[in-house]
């Protein structure tokens, strides 16, 4: 799993994009709607302007695939993909494929969180040892006041990780979530409560907190309160596809000098902090959400915004920041199991969203994501200033 610190000290390119505020409401115009994107017989189609940009990367990089897109309110505005499912082999990779997001799972997990405070089942303050009393004896005492929203903006003092996330593999999931959660809470924190420090241990144990509220798995919560409220059909946790088949991209690693492809993931019981997949229009979907919907079809919009006040730096699973292309304030996060890489960028002022996944994960991806999110936000900007684009964009299309 990828730190959120990493992206929160990083210089980042995108930081030198400017958009003039006189523009913002031509990028509103100018592209067609998301509801106007063409499909085809199994989704969307490519934008070969998007298209052209993720495959110069593909290439110039050297990387087995890669997905990007532009998203509003609506759903995905334009998409493009290039490379292959599985290095070595010859099937292509394609706009509506699953990608894996890793800890871009952590804003699904709070707005599925949001939804058992709105029904009274927990409040953002409520306390661990309020949910687990049993548990009192057992774990350092300095975690028994950690609220739920110190859990997920990394400020409960809790480690990164748990020591062994493979542990306890013979029991039930629910079971097994706890038992790691009580053994991982006998070490001492990491600092004190109300300090960041990013925590895939801290998501693990707010994910304890709903299962045992709720009486449901997290796996359970995430497709009812969330995928199927919001349509997310191709949603589901761990690697997309099937082992032994190309029928979706695999995740890859670097080594000798070659992408070598693995049909893997994380641990189960990490579910709350990083193990979702889904395709790209799913995810804008579930992106969405943040940005200018008046009626979002899960929680309402004081809801949704309560999650975006961080503390510090970090709310309900972003990073919120400043950027001047996006008009001011903007969520980020990152996330990786090693075998993927996927980043997104959401400007809710502008009513936009970027995305770029590629299906491997070096130290080079993070770079490779920004540069092309940059690109996709200057094609964005070009677009709205063009007195013809909506027809070219049409033409394209067809």
């Amino acid at each position: 799993m990828i730190g959120a610190r990493r992206f929160l000290e990083a210089k980042i390119r995108l930081s030198g994009k400017t958009v003039i505020p006189c523009l913002i409401t031509g990028l509103l115009l100018m592209w067609p709607s998301a509801e106007a994107n063409c499909r085809g017989g199994e989704g969307l189609r490519p934008d070969p302007r998007v298209q052209k940009i993720v495959k110069e990367a593909v290439e110039r990089e050297r990387i087995p695939g890669m997905i990007a897109a532009i998203a509003d309110g609506n759903g995905v505005r334009a998409i493009g993909a290039a490379g292959v499912r599985v290095a070595g082999g010859e099937t292509l990779i394609t706009v509506n494929d699953g990608v894996h997001i890793g800890s871009c799972t952590k804003a699904m997990t709070c707005v599925m969180l949001a939804t058992l405070v709105a029904e009274g089942k927990l409040t953002w303050e409520t306390t661990l040892i309020e949910v687990f009393p049993e548990w009192k004896t057992e774990i350092r005492e300095s975690y028994h006041t950690v609220t739920l929203w110190q859990l997920v903006t990394h400020r409960a003092g809790m480690p990164a990780n748990a020591t062994d996330w493979w542990k306890y593999a013979q029991l039930p999931i629910r079971q097994r979530r706890e038992r790691l959660a009580r053994e991982n809470l006998q070490r001492p924190p990491v600092g004190k409560a109300g300090r960041y420090h990013y925590s895939n241990l801290g998501y693990l144990v707010a994910g304890c907190m709903a299962e045992k509220r709720s009486g449901m798995s997290w796996e359970a919560l995430m497709a009812t309160k969330v995928f199927r409220p919001l349509k997310m059909r191709t949603a589901g946790f761990g690697p997309p596809g099937h082992p032994q088949k190309d029928d979706q991209p695999w995740g890859h690693v670097y080594g000798n000098n070659r992408w070598i492809p693995r049909w893997f993931d994380n641990a189960e019981a990490l579910g709350p902090a990083g193990v979702v997949h889904c395709s790209v229009e799913d995810w804008a979907k579930f992106v969405s959400l943040q940005l200018k919907r008046p009626d979002p079809p899960i929680l309402s919009r004081r809801q949704l915004d309560r999650l975006l006040k961080p503390t510090g730096e970090y709310a309900g699973g972003w990073i919120v920041t400043q950027r001047d292309w996006g008009s001011g304030k903007v969520l980020t996060h990152s996330g990786s199991n090693t075998m993927w890489y996927a980043t997104v960028w959401v400007a809710p002022r502008i009513d936009r969203a970027f995305f770029a996944v590629t299906n491997s994960c070096d130290d080079r991806s993070h770079k490779i994501c920004d540069e092309v999110i940059a690109a996709l936000i200057e094609l964005d900007r070009q677009t709205a200033t063009k007195p013809n684009s909506r027809a070219m964009h049409e033409h394209d299309s067809k």
